[in-house]
């Protein structure tokens, strides 16, 4: 059987177009696709409830624009912020230490 030389793992295209885990361009890119996911979270949490930016900011006391550019993932908000976000969104934020594998 002959191997496919078009197929590459996800790390390998992340480590050529991101750098490898630990260098600043890596922890660059994965904050900011961090920040991305959670805007999207949030964004989609937002439709769901049918509030539109406008309203969310009004209720978390901030402006649409900053409630959209959080959604975006170009700015991340504070932890107070976000925890009034995730509570206006009628959403929780559990803190859980995991087991310990055996």
């Amino acid at each position: 059987m002959q191997a496919n030389e078009n197929i590459h793992s996800f790390d390998a295209i992340l480590d050529a177009q991101f750098g490898k885990p630990g260098t600043s361009e890596r922890e660059t890119f994965e904050r900011e696709a961090e920040a991305y996911c959670i805007g999207q979270l949030i964004h989609d949490a937002r439709k769901q409830e049918k509030m539109t930016q406008s309203e969310l900011a009004e209720k978390v006391g901030t402006n649409k624009s900053y409630i959209s550019k959080i959604e975006n993932g170009s700015v991340e908000p504070g932890i107070g912020m976000f925890y009034r976000i995730i509570h206006a969104l009628g959403l929780r934020v559990d803190i859980v230490k995991p087991v310990m594998e055996i």
